[in-house]
């Protein structure tokens, strides 16, 4: 019995970030409401805090584009229909940038993907892009994708609504309760199975543990005797001062020059992906709302691109900066479902800077696979068996193969 007074319960979710807080509202809609969230810290701890929350629906994989469609809904209309409150969602729109023909025509190949799932977008002409976005620079543009409804995330107001929902339902969060061990038993038969969890106050009898711990996801792995293949690397980006005429223009992803400009108010956060990211090898367990110092050596690529793009940055000061650690993995998907090593111990972690727009699908998923035993969708991309045990342990070759899908991530579109 823990000092919260829960003996038991069907299951337990570890971390109170994007994942952690859709996992326990999905198994609570769906009827499983003897479930408990632990978080070591407050919620939003780690990453989820300091996310940029771009919500893009368009992907290249049919599955991919199901799972954001059904995050857009939870954040736009489930969540406040259930419990009164603004999530913080704001639909601004969002721009594909088109430099080349092979890249436009990959975004009429979006546009036609799209039209199945009841997804408006538009390919427009540089001259369309420049009256929708005055501020663009449209000279070297072979044309963009843009789609009206998709929009920016709150982190913080989400994952608020999202527990809410929850407890309402008859879930249990418990904040600041660090996990200290996860208790495994073998059975008549030799299989490993999750018997318990213990905590800073005290310990919980259950059958089935979901690791939604991001960055710190490996070390709980390690306590149960699961591998968690994934690194964790520096991820920034920089809030700019204000911008006149900025407000309400659509978030805009440029792919060839692994660059982003998210609206935030009347100015604009700017990210992208590194050539030399920065690994954070000692994952720190006191870490939780803090950042890193800003690297400008290996960030300045992305400041240049964005100037090309929106030309009046180059005129406008650096507000704030942010740089978190972010969690990767070698082909840049998420890992999720079952452990091979130990049955009951679910992985809902690794989701290489998406947790946010694919968190309500991959939830509603991950409590499915949990309550059912098996996704209701195709999920083997994102299922952790897709991995050999062998490559599971191998961090070597974790650590260069998530490096490299790391400096393809914004680049690479093309359905694989």
């Amino acid at each position: 019995l823990c000092s919260f007074g829960i003996r038991n319960s069907d299951a337990v979710v570890i971390g109170g970030g994007s994942l952690g807080c859709q996992t326990i509202y999905h198994l609570a809609k769906m009827g499983m409401t003897n479930v408990v969230l632990l978080e070591r810290d407050r919620l939003t701890a780690g990453t989820t805090w300091h996310t940029a929350g771009l919500l893009w629906q368009l992907r290249p994989s049919d599955v991919e584009v199901e799972l954001l469609a059904h995050t857009r809904n939870v954040i736009s209309k489930d969540l406040e229909e259930e419990t009164g409150l603004h999530t913080g969602w704001i639909q601004n729109g969002g721009i594909f940038i088109a430099s080349n023909k092979q890249r436009l025509d990959e975004y009429k190949r979006l546009m036609s993907l799209g039209k199945v799932y009841g997804i408006e977008s538009h390919v427009l002409s540089p001259a369309e892009t420049k009256d929708l976005y005055p501020l663009m620079n449209v000279d070297d543009l072979y044309g963009t994708l843009y789609v009206p409804t998709d929009g920016t995330m709150d982190p913080a107001g989400t994952c608020t609504t999202l527990t809410r929902a929850a407890s309402a339902r008859g879930a249990t969060v418990i904040e600041n309760c660090p996990v200290t061990g996860i208790q495994v038993r073998t059975d008549d038969l030799g299989v490993k199975k999750v018997k318990a969890v213990e905590t800073a106050h005290g310990t919980i009898e259950t059958p089935c543990v979901v690791n939604c711990a991001g960055v710190w996801a490996t070390k709980l792995g390690e306590m149960a005797g699961v591998k968690v293949p994934l690194v964790a690397m520096h991820h920034a980006y920089v809030v700019t001062e204000r911008i006149e005429g900025i407000q309400n223009m659509p978030n805009v992803r440029d792919h060839d020059a692994s660059v982003y400009l998210r609206l935030q108010g009347d100015a604009l956060s700017v990210g992208g992906y590194e050539h030399n990211p920065i690994f954070w090898d000692e994952v720190s367990d006191k870490f939780a709302f803090s950042l890193f110092d800003l690297d400008w050596d290996v960030f300045m690529q992305h400041i240049e691109g964005a100037i090309n793009r929106v030309p009046v940055l180059e005129q406008t000061g650096i507000k704030s900066t942010v740089c978190g650690p972010e969690s990767f993995t070698a082909d840049h998907k998420p890992l999720m479902g079952e452990a091979p090593e130990v049955r009951g111990y679910f992985l809902g972690c690794g989701f290489n800077s998406a947790g946010m727009m694919l968190g309500g699908g991959c939830g509603r998923e991950l409590a499915h696979w949990v309550i059912h035993g098996r996704p209701e969708k195709d999920m083997y991309g994102y299922d952790i068996r897709r991995f050999h045990n062998s490559l599971t342990g191998n961090n070597r070759w974790i650590r260069e193969r998530s490096h490299e899908s790391y400096l393809h991530l914004l680049m690479r579109f093309l359905p694989t």
